[in-house]
């Protein structure tokens, strides 16, 4: 099964194109810790999370600065749903993200946190989500 970084950009690293541009050291939307599940040993791991632009960034430390490197990144705009997981995972204050591919699970240290989390990266799918564009759009009263 994929992992749900290599279904959003199709790597295993984060690599400096996936977030060019986006100062992930400056005001974040959201950050904070979360406990996430490594992708190849299955063990729970705290991480240092940042959403900023649409991207979800994770690091080792809570200190990010523009030499930090990410752990990892997910481009938000890949995901489908974010929501509540506890009755999947049996643990308090879980919640999953999914793309078309895998689902990708985090633990929050609490109710108000796992639904801080929700919300804020739920506004994030939302903001940054391809739209229809205008080669999409079929206008039959031009073909007239």
């Amino acid at each position: 099964m994929l992992s749900l970084w290599r279904a959003a950009t199709g790597s295993a690293q984060a690599d400096a194109d996936d977030y060019e541009g986006i100062e992930y050291w400056g005001t974040p939307e959201r950050a904070g810790w979360l406990t996430k599940q490594g992708e190849y040993i299955k063990t729970w791991r705290r991480r240092w999370f940042v959403l900023k632009q649409g991207k979800l960034f994770w690091f080792k430390e809570s200190t990010v600065t523009r030499a930090s490197k990410p752990r990892g990144v997910i481009p938000v705009a890949n995901c489908l749903t974010v929501k509540g997981a506890e009755d999947v995972l049996n643990r308090q204050f879980a919640f999953e993200l999914s793309t078309r591919n895998d689902t990708m699970y985090f633990i929050a240290d609490s109710e108000k946190e796992k639904e801080d989390w929700i919300n804020s990266i739920g506004r994030s799918i939302v903001q940054h989500s391809r739209s229809v564009t205008d080669n999409e759009v079929l206008d039959y009263d031009s073909q007239k």
